[in-house]
């Protein structure tokens, strides 16, 4: 465990990486502010060079004393470490969500948010499955994940950064289907809360209400749909989507068209300030 003064760590952090220091106020400078959230500038933290505690500062200071402890610690910082404090069956596995280990021993199965996991007549492996993809690797390589990411961004793998669930100040949405000139999302906004006023020029966009109430703004027009009712927002249409109840609203939205990039959008209004 390292123990400090933010001010005596930055000093060091100075001496031995200042491009790290530089990098991190950029990005400190440059952030905004998103509802209650500080987001750093990406490009900025981006530049910082890629380094560790130990190689960047905690091996080259004078200043550091070391002091035996034992305090039963453990950050959890590898999928073996999380096997390790996790509450095991009489195989010694730690399942997590939906899953079904036969004749398994001493494995990490999670599928939290993921489909169905089966494993059978295996050992010693951490299994992760989530809504976008699926990790299988020996329980003793877990501190190797890194690698596989290296991987997923040197074949350009949109995997790393983008994810089903994205989350926006007045809710989210998330991906169910990405098909050819087709996607099916679903979007959930806050009671209260209302997307931009806005239109694409390459797509169409057709909502149908699960539940909640939906205020929809259709160029002139104003509906207001509920439970099982839906309105169809041609291309260049000018539409907002708004919640005036005191539940979350939750819609289904299909859209379809030559381009379906998020960069798609032009913001006429918006209550978040966003560009």
């Amino acid at each position: 465990m390292f123990l400090f003064s933010a001010a005596a760590f930055l000093a060091e952090c100075e001496t031995f990486e200042p491009e790290i220091v530089a990098a991190a106020q950029a990005a400190v400078e440059k952030a905004e502010n998103d509802l209650d959230f500080l987001r750093l500038d990406g490009g900025a933290f981006a530049a910082s060079p890629s380094k560790s505690i130990d190689y960047a500062v905690m091996e080259r200071t004078e200043k550091a004393a070391v002091v035996p402890a034992d305090i039963g610690w453990n950050d959890v910082g590898s999928w073996d470490s999380l096997w390790e404090i996790g509450e095991k069956d009489s195989s010694g596995n730690v399942i997590q969500g939906d899953a079904i280990a036969i004749e398994t021993k001493n494995s990490l199965i999670s599928s939290a948010d993921g489909p169905l996991v089966a494993t059978l007549g295996v050992e010693n492996l951490v299994v992760v499955a989530t809504m976008d993809a699926v990790l299988v690797l020996p329980r003793e390589r877990s501190q190797d994940v890194k690698t596989v990411i290296d991987r997923l961004r040197s074949d350009r793998r949109h995997e790393p950064t983008d994810h089903p669930r994205v989350y926006r100040p007045w809710g989210f949405y998330q991906t169910v289907h990405d098909g050819d000139r087709f996607q099916v999302k679903r979007i959930t906004v806050n009671a209260g809360a209302a997307l931009s006023l806005q239109r694409h020029h390459h797509r169409a966009e057709h909502w149908v209400v699960v539940n909640g109430v939906a205020e929809v703004t259709k160029d002139d027009e104003t509906l207001i749909l509920h439970e099982n009712e839906s309105v169809y927002l041609p291309p260049l249409c000018i539409h907002r989507l708004a919640n005036p109840g005191k539940v979350p609203l939750n819609l289904i939205e299909v859209q379809s068209g030559s381009y379906l990039g998020e960069d798609d959008i032009e913001r006429f209004e918006d209550i978040y300030e966003r560009s």
